[in-house]
């Protein structure tokens, strides 16, 4: 039986070694614990066979008080094993939760993140919890054996076939049940994924009436998965159900070979209950695990889906040579990109180079690959073929973080983050250990670069003013100046910038000219993408992509005119095509 489809990563593995005293000493106090559990056993077996016939009650004192004692102390090892599974959970997390947070936010998804972690709490809960302590209670079943054959080998094989039948339908169970839950787990995150996109873009969903039709749409996603999960759970259940009836009379079945046995004077009275004890004890925890099913499989999958994140050969975080700052110096060589999925190619075979203090204006019709141009550039997104250099070094050389350091990115959606609009200008700088007033005067510095400086001081808090998720707080201008800002943070050599004038009025725009021509002048390389030309005429060169190719680059002057020719030539073309088409 397959349990895991590709062996475990690294990072997993390391993190696993690290829980290991917390997990080996819960398993030492498991034993502990299923050796205890024998006292009530042994203690039925005095009172019937010592106590009664001799009428001792000093005897039944002292047995009481030691069963008491015994009690006492597998309830405290319980706790304690309770608490060391949790500290085994508590230790995973620390030492997984901000990989799998990085390799979550790396890999470009919607809703990713949340759903990732989501799986990553079900397979640390399902290591810490009740699974967990079935799992280590098992092994101990043999101690109950063991003791059933001292009373009696009768008692001794029933107990051990008991065993064995339960296994059966522990077996049955998960080959019944693991393409259904493995189905249903998929399609719950799928409708979980749907339901975040769904929230992110909640202004624009009202907006356009969709409210209704994405209600209907997710409530059909969750049928769909909670039908599957029910078709999962009903067979599992069927099987816990026969497990449990299986256990109960086996119980009963104990009880009356003991009963047998001890008319037949091969056993006492006092084993007649301790028999019946001890296929209760021995079979429990294999339905226990049973029981937990469904809960095992999810996190089975939950699992499988993690170790997707990490490629073979790959850790958490791969550390390399630190390289100098750079100077801003940018080469595509023959990159090309692939919409994901197979999809259609985006960009192919794009070359060039920007030098420091150069500004690059990139043009072209919807769909040309401007945006997909700019993402690569800025790092956003890994070419599916060439190679992005900064100051010649491969981006994927970089340790993303410090990589983003020497970039300014302003996508065209802006992506602020939920926050305030200094944590979001300084790009969270407080929260990864920077110094706060170096971080205060880095952010004002940024804000007065873009020109927005009076536009901050002017809102209810400043730059203390809380923002939603995608900047809800500040219009769409608003938004993308504080965006040009966080840009600016810090002056990165490289700026890529996807119109960032889109939303802005003409005192925006002129701020924005004035920041980019400063940047120009400290050596900052620049990319510019725009529809709105305007920006374009403080550009050093052009860019024309058409279907994700490079058809024109060259001095601006030099492309206008070239465009100008084409746009003549082709509306030469177009009117003799219409008097053609006109003649009789």
């Amino acid at each position: 039986m397959k349990v895991l489809d590709a062996p475990l990563p690294p990072p997993l593995v390391a993190a696993l070694r690290a829980c290991r005293p917390h997990l080996v000493a819960a398993a030492v106090f498991s034993a502990l614990i299923n050796i205890l559990l024998l006292a009530p056993t042994i203690y039925m077996m005095q009172v019937y066979d010592r106590v009664v016939p001799t009428e001792g009650r000093l005897t039944l004192l002292y047995l009481t008080l030691v069963v008491a004692f015994a009690l006492a102390t597998q309830t405290a090892l319980e706790s304690v094993r309770a608490r060391l599974l949790t500290l085994a959970g508590l230790r995973l997390d620390r030492l997984l939760a901000g990989g799998i947070l990085q390799k979550l936010m790396s890999a470009m998804a919607p809703g990713s993140s949340a759903q990732g972690m989501r799986e990553f709490d079900l397979v640390r809960q399902a290591m810490s919890g009740p699974v967990a302590t079935a799992i280590m209670d098992i092994p101990w079943t043999p101690i109950y054996v063991l003791v059933a054959f001292m009373i009696h080998p009768a008692l001794g094989a029933m107990t051990v076939a008991g065993g064995a039948l339960l296994v059966v339908l522990a077996v049955l169970n998960e080959r019944a049940t693991r393409t259904r839950a493995r189905e249903a787990f998929m399609a719950q995150a799928q409708a979980y994924a749907s339901q975040e996109a769904a929230a992110a873009n909640g202004e624009v969903v009202r907006a356009l009436g969709m409210r209704g039709a994405l209600r209907e749409r997710q409530l059909a996603d969750r049928r769909t998965g909670l039908d599957l999960s029910a078709k999962a759970q009903f067979t599992g259940g069927g099987y816990s159900a026969a497990t449990k009836f299986t256990r109960m009379f086996l119980q009963s079945a104990a009880l009356g070979l003991g009963a047998w046995l001890a008319v037949d004077k091969q056993i006492s009275a006092g084993a007649i209950i301790a028999a019946s004890v001890l296929m209760s004890r021995a079979l429990q925890p294999i339905e226990q695990l049973v029981g937990s099913w469904g809960l095992v499989g999810q996190a089975r999958g939950a699992l499988n889906n993690l170790i997707k994140l990490f490629p073979p050969t790959q850790g958490l975080e791969v550390s390399g040579t630190q390289l100098p700052a750079p100077t801003g110096a940018l080469s595509l060589e023959q990159v090309a990109v692939r919409a994901p999925g197979e999809g259609p190619v985006l960009l192919r075979g794009v070359a060039l180079k920007l030098t420091p203090g150069e500004i690059l204006g990139v043009i072209g019709p919807s769909g040309a690959g401007k945006t997909t141009l700019a993402r690569v550039a800025a790092g956003a997104i890994t070419p599916d073929a060439g190679t992005v250099r900064l100051d010649g070094a491969n981006l994927a050389d970089w340790d993303g973080d410090k990589l983003g350091r020497y970039i300014g990115y302003v996508p065209q959606d802006s992506a602020l983050l939920a926050g305030s609009i200094k944590d979001n200008i300084s790009r969270f700088a407080i929260w990864a250990g920077g110094d706060p007033a170096i971080v205060d005067a880095n952010v004002v510095a940024a804000a007065q670069a873009a020109g927005v400086h009076e536009l901050i001081l002017r809102l209810p808090k400043g730059y203390d003013t809380h923002l939603g998720a995608g900047g809800r707080g500040l219009s769409a201008g608003q938004a993308q100046r504080v965006a040009l800002a966080r840009a600016l943070y810090g002056d990165p050599p490289l700026l890529i910038l996807d119109e960032p004038n889109s939303a802005l009025d003409a005192d925006g725009e002129l701020a924005l000219n004035n920041a980019i021509l400063a940047a120009k002048a400290r050596g900052a390389t620049i990319l510019i993408v725009a529809h709105r030309t305007g920006i374009l005429n403080i550009a050093d060169r052009l860019l024309v992509l058409r279907d994700g190719q490079m058809e024109l680059l060259g001095p601006r002057a030099d492309v206008v005119a070239k465009m100008a020719e084409a746009a003549k030539a082709g509306a030469a073309k177009s009117a003799s095509t219409a008097l053609q088409a006109a003649k009789p």
